[in-house]
């Protein structure tokens, strides 16, 4: 593979859930596209996963004139931890650390959370749906067997014990902290539960000593981004999600 590649080309939970040989790539600089593209002929890929900033105009139009097509746009914002305060919880719910018992009921509603979201997967008509509706529950999966200081998984429950959702957090480094994914039942929406996650996450990350906060979505997920400017987050910057098939 060429050396200016990650060697992490392939995508091996995507091309074991779809079937196909699967790469994923971020360009940050025009000259990296050919090298990809004959980094994905000699290890056989059959549709690569690309990412890119919403400003790289040359590696856009390169990609187009290839075929690939745009799946999403992603946009990013971010929090300074150390500066003002944010809003408390607007009902108070019952928000704690995942138990290892919690796994098989998280994998469960995270199925029914995700079931039909519209992000890339789903926004590529090759794609098997149901099988796209997999890719969430398998990144909730991962984020609950891969807890340790540096990541958590809270959840939500009700009187009765039954769980309404769950939020993901994980820090990238010493100074920034991430609300990685976050979900909420639809039988459980209207609660303030996915306000109580925010109020959460962002004391867990400065508890941690990260002085920012990220988190990121689709750009037609608006309602999360109203509530994210309510807790002082600014929007940064953003990618597209092209997908480029071999055919």
């Amino acid at each position: 593979m060429n050396d200016k590649l990650p060697r992490s080309l392939i995508s091996d939970l995507d091309s074991d859930r779809f079937g196909v040989r699967i790469g994923r790539a971020n360009i940050s600089n025009f000259d990296e596209w050919a090298p990809m593209l004959a980094a994905c002929e000699q290890e056989a890929v059959r549709m690569l996963i690309i990412r890119c900033r919403t400003d790289d105009f040359q590696s856009i139009h390169r990609m187009e004139a290839a075929g690939a097509r745009l799946m999403d746009t992603l946009v990013y914002y971010h929090r300074n931890l150390r500066k003002g305060t944010w809003p408390d919880e607007l009902k108070k719910n019952i928000i704690r650390p995942m138990q290892d018992s919690d796994a098989p009921e998280i994998q469960k509603i995270a199925g029914e959370i995700f079931r039909g979201y519209l992000g890339h997967y789903h926004a590529d008509p090759k794609l098997d749906h149901a099988k796209c509706d997999e890719g969430y529950v398998e990144w909730a999966t991962q984020m609950c067997m891969n807890r340790n200081p540096s990541r958590e998984v809270l959840v939500a429950e009700n009187a009765s014990g039954v769980l309404a959702g769950f939020a993901t957090m994980r820090l990238n480094d010493a100074d920034e902290g991430e609300g990685v994914l976050f979900g909420v039942h639809p039988a459980f929406e209207g609660r303030g539960l996915y306000w109580s996650f925010m109020v959460h996450a962002m004391n867990w990350c400065r508890n941690r000593g990260a002085a920012r906060m990220a988190v990121s979505t689709q750009i037609t997920n608006t309602t999360v981004q109203k509530v994210w400017t309510r807790f002082g987050f600014e929007l940064t910057h953003s990618y597209y999600t092209f997908h480029l098939w071999f055919d």
